[in-house]
């Protein structure tokens, strides 16, 4: 465990340019420990005066602010850190609830497939740009008004435990991200595009009975496993919580994928009739290659998290 010292350094000089940060360390360092020492010379216990010392120094990312020259405004400095960190938590997942939402809805509800991953990002970026517009708008107003929100003081215990390496990244959560949009997008689109037809009707690859529950509910479970990818980028790591989330959505969306599979029903039977080696056992053999696969992946993937969670807890 990181002593408080070491937690606030590691806090300070997260906001302070990679060249100055073995300088500042060492200063600061030196600083807190000359302060601490000059309360325990007084009998002070160690503990004690380490807290004592912190508190005084204040919120480490407004020391790394004055160490640099950095003014924490945008309307004003009083409420800067408390905007800046509600307006990215904000536009951490909203922006993506409201796209992924807005293109089912347009594949869906409206018929236009095409238009679907399209109209989704347009109204993601148009969320982010009034979330922005209105969070930034309402602590210009109470900076103005001089209005108290009564927030705690800053204390130590509101310090960060020390940074661990990343194991996801930003441009992991995209690809995944990107990946679900492209699943959720193709459900509908092959049910509204005629990309096989022969007497001007559609012609599905999937059954269209499924749209009464399985394709709705398979689409949600792609939705969540959205939320999921959201809330590993932030945790920063796979933790034992998200391993169980992740390995009950695998679950949800396996093993009605496999059963409509093994029962002949995911299919069109429309389109079997139209192919000869699908009437002829081609279908059962597309049937049984997909289970397989989609087995491998499932546990492929709940095995990668587990391992990467045991790591990142050791």
């Amino acid at each position: 465990m990181s002593s408080l010292t070491d937690r606030y350094l590691a806090a300070t000089l997260r906001a302070v340019p990679q060249q100055r940060r073995a300088e500042l360390a060492d200063e600061l360092r030196a600083s807190i420990e000359d302060m601490i020492e000059d309360r325990t010379a007084g009998g002070q216990d160690r503990g004690a005066a380490e807290r004592e010392v912190l508190t005084e120094l204040g919120n480490p990312e407004q020391l790394a602010a004055r160490y640099t020259d950095r003014r924490l405004q945008l309307i004003g400095p009083r409420y800067f850190l408390v905007w800046w960190r509600v307006l990215r938590t904000l536009l951490t997942f909203i922006p993506a609830i409201v796209g992924v939402v807005t293109g089912v809805v347009k594949a869906t509800v409206g018929g236009e497939p095409g238009a679907a991953v399209g109209a989704g990002v347009a109204s993601g970026l148009q969320t982010a740009v009034q979330i922005a517009f209105w969070v930034t708008l309402c602590f210009a107003v109470l900076e103005r008004t001089d209005t108290s929100l009564n927030l705690p003081e800053w204390t130590v215990d509101q310090l960060p435990e020390e940074a661990r390496e990343r194991q996801v990244t930003l441009v992991d959560s995209c690809a995944s991200i990107v990946f679900l949009l492209v699943a959720i997008a193709f459900l509908p689109w092959q049910h509204f595009q005629p990309w096989l037809s022969g007497d001007g009707s559609r012609l599905p690859m999937i059954d269209p009975a499924l749209w009464s529950f399985w394709l709705p509910a398979l689409i949600v479970v792609l939705v969540a496993t959205m939320g999921l990818e959201i809330a590993k980028y932030r945790a920063g790591r796979w933790t034992w919580p998200l391993v169980a989330v992740n390995a009950a959505l695998n679950l949800a969306f396996a093993a009605p994928l496999v059963w409509l599979l093994l029962t002949d029903r995911l299919l069109n039977p429309a389109l079997i009739e139209r192919f000869a080696w699908l009437r002829e056992g081609g279908a059962e053999d597309v049937a049984q290659i997909a289970t397989v696969v989609t087995a491998v992946i499932v546990v492929w993937d709940v095995i990668d998290s587990a391992v990467k969670a045991r790591k990142a807890a050791g």
